[in-house]
């Protein structure tokens, strides 16, 4: 059932386990679907844990769930501190942050189980610290249009405050262009729902002062990342307009480099915007060598 509308997001979540994890003052929330969606790993198929971008939840991937289930995969997201139904992290207000919550309930939730993470935007650079700090925590990697590689944006991106505007046309109208900013690649493929979840999302971010994704925090790191690496991109990701050629050479800087894929016409949120082919190519990442 592809999730296109609000209603068939609820049923998606009806669907889900939820499990709660500390985080500061309340606790961190993740959602699983799959097989045997238990504590610690157990029977059924390999954990796959999904990490959103920025201003998320997740509901970033809320059309690419399904097909991992369908493969047989026990699929985890969480909504990363200080977004969504998680409480803020103990301190501070960045990845760094968020970081050490997120491998504390990797901890709790698997023990020693390695699992395979999927990071989008400021969940790659989550990805990246917490693999970096503890090696044995993943057995692959991959990262979907990622910030903080060292990679010069060419173009500061306008986006417009619209939280002052009284719901309605005028208030949609801002949010669609700061997806089209940022977001997507072809502003025909911004529907209503999308719309509906960027609204949802950015209101409850309480992670406003980020500023690591504008640094080379995740290229740093990536000598100290062993275990396979993959990338997806959408081709037109407004984070690397005129910048694609520059990517696979810096992501080889990891050891366990392994493939980039690139999807053409689609933009940052790639894997909302090209469901179907951002599944293809995750399913490809998921299955070649590591």
């Amino acid at each position: 059932m592809s999730i296109d509308s609000l209603p068939r997001l609820a049923a998606l979540e009806q669907r889900a386990a939820r499990v709660d994890t500390p985080c500061g003052d309340g606790v961190m929330v993740w959602r699983a679907w799959g097989t045997s969606v238990v504590r610690g790993g157990g029977a059924g198929g390999r954990p796959i844990v999904l990490l959103h971008g920025g201003s998320g939840s997740w509901t970033h991937w809320a059309r690419n769930i399904d097909a991992l289930v369908d493969a047989g995969r026990r699929v985890w997201v969480p909504d990363l501190p200080g977004f969504g139904d998680s409480a803020r992290p103990p301190s501070g207000g960045d990845a760094d942050a968020i970081a050490p919550v997120v491998e504390d309930g990797l901890a709790q939730l698997f023990g020693d189980t390695a699992c395979e993470l999927v990071g989008f935007s400021l969940g790659a650079l989550v990805t990246s610290l917490v693999v970096a700090a503890n090696p044995a925590r993943a057995s692959r990697i991959v990262l979907v249009g990622a910030p903080a590689l060292g990679i010069a944006r060419p173009r500061e991106l306008l986006l417009r405050s619209w939280a002052h505007l009284a719901p309605g046309p005028v208030q949609d109208a801002v949010v669609r262009a700061n997806l089209a900013a940022l977001m997507f690649g072809r502003p025909d493929a911004i529907d209503d729902f999308a719309v509906a979840l960027q609204r949802h999302n950015v209101e409850r971010d309480r992670m406003r002062r980020r500023r690591l994704a504008r640094t080379d925090a995740i290229r740093r790191r990536l000598p100290a990342l062993q275990v396979p690496l993959y990338g997806i991109w959408g081709e037109l990701d407004a984070l690397y307009v005129g910048e694609l050629h520059r990517l696979e050479p810096t992501l080889r800087e990891a050891p366990g480099f392994a493939l980039l894929q690139i999807i053409e016409g689609a933009g940052h949120w790639v894997q909302f915007e090209a469901a179907g082919r951002f599944d293809a190519a995750l399913a490809l990442a998921l299955g070649g060598p590591g």
